[in-house]
């Protein structure tokens, strides 16, 4: 009789064969400019702790405290036992900060989006989504019963020709929602929010944006994408977000109104059934609001780096797509050849990995780095001559 579970194997050799599998390396410490990784001491140039925060001392010393004072754990989801005062005052902290009327606190961004897309919209309703929006938006869509629609990345005369069509479906729709990324992580884009607010609001439709490239980035003091626009809450109706990036902690979260709110912690089974953060991460991100409001030379900070390295690439003749933000990809184009670069970067000290088929389309092959606001500009001239240097060994530039 066939093991039922060979084709774990079979499917697990094929990606290694194929070059399409996962090698997982070992940060050995804080994620910091110069960090060991697998043993060596490297420039860390893929992180999304895009403001260095992760190792800010009074995020360390929030999630200290609130150890001391409320324990390892909350001991259940919030629903039963596990809702702490801390995590109520996280929420009032972050709507605050986002200017929305209420905000709640998921477990991880991906559980925001699978959770909170798939209860939106059901039968008899239509999620209109960007052609490049991140995984954990497709597994919400893929998870509602709604019908769905695809328009060209960031084409927002593709968008209205999908509106356009939608008016003649019969029955009409009942509900539309239309879905985008506000940074897109492979190019570092910006999608363009305020004319698909405005499309939306013509067309009776809800607007969701995950802006979790774009908090600490874009924005008044890191508010984000919907501060970048100056978007009112009557046109971007849900904006969710995540602490496991700029603001250097763990954790998805929505703002919006009141009514997002209690018809998300109702209905959102990810967030209904997941136990509660540990006090330590709520704590965390309470501090890491803070640091924004007060410290506004991480935001100012992370501009100059991403302006500086991004004019010292193009001026050696690298691809760097169309990148508006601090990510930066380095397109090499073969995926062989992406994967030698990252190597060689590693091997000369610089920690930045290979984006490759089919996370970006086959001649699209990248080196994504991410800027960083703690790098000092010694640890930018030490990236770009490596990237020179290797560039230049291996005919890219």
């Amino acid at each position: 009789m066939r093991d039922p579970t060979a084709f774990l194997r079979e499917e697990y050799e094929d990606l290694v064969k194929n070059e399409l599998d996962w090698k997982l390396k070992i940060l050995q410490g804080p994620s910091t400019p110069w960090c060991i990784v697998d043993g060596k001491k490297v420039l860390m140039f893929c992180s999304n702790n895009y403001l260095g925060l992760s190792n800010h001392p009074k995020l360390k010393e929030a999630a200290i405290k609130a150890v001391q004072t409320h324990g390892a754990g909350s001991g259940s989801v919030r629903p039963i036992a596990g809702n702490m005062d801390i995590h109520i005052e996280l929420e009032k902290r972050l709507a605050k900060f986002k200017h929305a009327e209420a905000s709640l606190v998921y477990q991880t961004g991906f559980a925001a989006n699978a959770g909170l897309i798939s209860q939106l919209a059901s039968k008899g309703d239509l999620i209109i989504s960007d052609e490049l929006n991140h995984g954990s938006i497709i597994d919400g869509v893929r998870l509602s019963h709604a019908e769905r629609a695809v328009y060209k990345h960031s084409n927002v005369q593709d968008l209205q020709r999908v509106l356009e069509e939608t008016e003649k479906h019969q029955p009409p729709y009942m509900r539309i929602l239309i879905i985008t990324d506000g940074v897109f992580s492979m190019d570092g884009d910006i999608a363009p929010l305020d004319e698909i607010a405005e499309l939306g609001a013509e067309n009776g439709a809800m607007v969701y944006v995950d802006d979790a490239h774009g908090e600490g980035v874009l924005g008044e003091s890191g508010r984000g994408i919907v501060s970048h626009f100056k978007l009112g809450r009557d046109k971007v109706h849900v904006e969710m977000g995540t602490f496991s990036k700029a603001f250097g902690v763990v954790g998805g979260h929505i703002s919006g109104s009141k009514d997002l709110v209690n018809f998300a912690y109702n209905k959102s089974r990810t967030w209904l059934l997941s136990g509660s953060h540990p006090p330590a991460v709520a704590a965390a991100c309470i501090a890491a609001i803070d640091v924004l409001e007060n410290e506004p030379q991480h935001v100012q900070r992370l501009w100059e780096n991403t302006r500086y390295f991004k004019q010292a690439m193009k001026d050696l003749g690298f691809d760097i797509g169309n990148s508006q933000t601090p990510i930066t990809p380095v397109i090499v184009g073969e995926s062989g050849v992406a994967k030698k670069l990252s190597t060689r970067l590693f091997e000369e000290g610089v920690f930045a990995l290979p984006i490759v088929y089919p996370m970006v389309a086959r001649d699209k092959a990248r080196i994504r780095t991410i800027m960083n606001a703690a790098l000092t500009q010694e640890d930018l001239d030490f990236a770009i001559g490596t990237f020179e240097k290797i560039g230049k060994e291996m005919h890219i530039i």
